[in-house]
């Protein structure tokens, strides 16, 4: 008998288990193989590194995502973020942990021994209430069997929201916005963020962990915007 406790996040109907969130004809389109080059997550042909990363590799090894920057996934990581619903973080966080299952049966990938999370501005966490990243990353790394050190990265210096800024303001307006606070030498790292669109937070932060020497680096996210 289907549970009352629960609807699914996106059609509303009656869940049989309330902790998935989303029920099982809403998950499929959702995680369906997206053609992107396995390092940068833009566009490419999925088999092989794209010419953009051959030319000039990001700082990091693999991008883990779920979906595009697009409805109905957009919808729910603004309810997420902007209308007070941290219940909506187990269900993204499962989303996330369903996609690097399926990434990590298609193509080699590291284990994780470390997830770290993108800070947020203190004065924005404090309006907010909390860290979507941070909600994003407890269950994950509970369901990965690995560490979550929620204090290595800390935001320094306060910067105008990346949202309202070009590609080539958003990287200006990050340098020096970090610091690494913890040893992550010889590590298997993972990086989450809750979007990533030009790359440029996660680019400036995976610079920091590359001169503590991890072993390697991933960046996951929910959505990448393409």
């Amino acid at each position: 008998m289907l549970s009352i406790r629960g609807r699914c996040w996106l059609c509303r109907q009656p869940l049989r288990l309330a902790a998935q969130g989303i029920c099982s004809y809403c998950l499929p389109p959702l995680l369906a193989t997206l053609p992107c080059c396995p390092r940068c997550g833009l566009p490419a042909d999925p088999r092989y590194i794209c010419g953009r990363c051959l030319q000039r590799p990001p700082p990091w090894q693999r991008m883990v995502f779920v979906a595009d920057y697009r409805p109905p996934l957009s919808q729910l990581i603004q309810k997420f973020k902007y209308h007070h619903a941290p219940e909506l973080a187990p269900t993204l966080a499962r989303l996330l942990l369903l996609r690097w299952l399926q990434t990590r049966r298609e193509q080699y990938l590291n284990n994780p021994e470390i997830v770290v999370a993108v800070p947020l501005q203190r004065k924005r966490a404090w309006r907010r209430g909390y860290n979507q990243t941070d909600l994003l990353a407890r269950p994950l790394a509970r369901w990965l069997g690995c560490e979550y050190r929620p204090a290595a990265l800390r935001r320094v210096q306060a910067a105008t929201p990346q949202q309202q800024l070009a590609a080539h303001q958003r990287r200006r307006n990050l340098l020096g916005a970090f610091r690494c606070e913890d040893d992550l030498a010889g590590r298997h790292v993972v990086l989450l963020d809750d979007v990533v669109t030009t790359g440029s937070t996660v680019a400036e932060i995976a610079k920091l962990l590359r001169q503590q020497g991890v072993a390697s680096l991933q960046i996951w996210c929910i959505c990448r915007t393409l």
